[in-house]
């Protein structure tokens, strides 16, 4: 679909770029406002690849490696699927226009060493999108495994430990995972739609429902930062044309009171997050998933929360949970 990549503060810049109308005043009805006990009942959300797509795939990364180029130099035309090519446009407009998210299986990972699924995986992200950077460090094709990292530490990371993450949007249209590994037990993938948790804080509090339009601060965490700033104002939500957008982070909203400069929050605000987080925390709205070893998550980041259970890993180093992580923009 595109060339090249972007980077990290020219994603954020994108992804941020949110057109806004209005403050909707009434229920935003549309089919990225899905439940999780209605799609509990479905399967149409998750796609199996059929052995010709499998065989595409494997003749995919053979002639990306034969072109010689180094990996970020490629383009979509570097990684020829032209059978599958209408299923991913089909996965792109679901993505973007439709329920928000698409699950894939069967990707053959366990076929392929882990640069082949690294090669892989880049390059089905542009044909999917424009992959960018994943923090101010350039990283373009993150890996989802717990490192040693200490969860206690403000400044950590959590994807690179085994703990629960909250839920949180990341900054970019789009954000894929292809699992190489699963976890001994949990680690399970929870998403629950923006979309309907902002018509259920409408209908439960109208009043805190108007506090996604104004900004709240967003701690940056020592990312990004070249003005000496500890956090920035982030407004929430945008609306036009009948698409609602969020941004949603648990964990850096939060922690922005450590800086002295910030204070307690105020009993409006604290209301506000405890509220919002409940209704996401609803399990009839919310919807787990096991990522297992060959499944691809693509979530959009405007229209769906996503969190994370902690795990227990495997002893052996070689089994550890292991997912890719590419942040993708649809259009720029």
């Amino acid at each position: 679909m595109s060339e090249g990549f972007l980077s990290y503060r020219e994603q954020i810049k994108h992804y941020f770029d949110r057109p806004h109308q209005t403050n909707p005043t009434e229920a935003v009805n549309c089919i990225a406002a899905w439940r999780g006990d209605e799609l509990r009942q479905q399967s149409d959300w998750t796609e199996i690849l059929s052995p010709t797509d499998v065989d595409e795939l494997k003749n995919a990364v053979i002639a990306a490696k034969a072109s010689g180029k180094e990996q970020r130099a490629m383009i979509a035309e570097d990684f020829p699927l032209p059978e599958l090519s209408a299923k991913i446009a089909r996965w792109r407009s679901e993505i973007e226009r439709g329920r928000g998210f698409q699950v894939i299986r069967g990707v053959p990972v366990d076929e392929w060493s882990k640069s082949d699924a690294e090669l892989f995986f880049w390059c089905f992200g542009l044909h999917m999108g424009r992959p960018g950077g994943q923090n101010p460090q350039g990283d373009l094709l993150g890996h989802v495994t717990d490192t040693g990292a200490a969860a206690s530490d403000a400044m950590s990371r959590l994807y690179k430990t085994a703990s629960n993450i909250e839920y949180h949007c990341d900054g970019a249209d789009v954000v894929g995972l292809l699992c190489l590994k699963a976890a001994k037990s949990g680690g399970q993938s929870r998403i629950v739609s923006s979309v309907t948790v902002f018509n259920e804080l409408l209908k439960a509090r109208p009043e805190l429902a108007a506090r996604l339009f104004s900004p709240v601060k967003l701690d940056i965490r020592n990312e990004g930062n070249r003005s000496g700033k500890q956090y920035i104002d982030i407004i929430p939500s945008q609306y036009a044309d009948g698409v609602l957008r969020t941004f949603y982070h648990a964990d850096y909203f939060r922690s922005v009171t450590r800086h002295d400069d910030v204070g307690p929050f105020s009993a409006d605000n604290q209301a506000f997050f405890e509220t919002y987080e409940r209704i996401a925390a609803d399990p009839d709205l919310y919807l787990d998933m096991e990522l297992r070893p060959g499944d691809i998550q693509l979530l959009s980041n405007h229209t769906n929360l996503h969190a994370r259970t902690d795990y227990e890993d495997y002893e052996d180093p070689r089994e550890k949970r292991h997912l890719l992580r590419l942040w993708l923009s649809l259009t720029a």
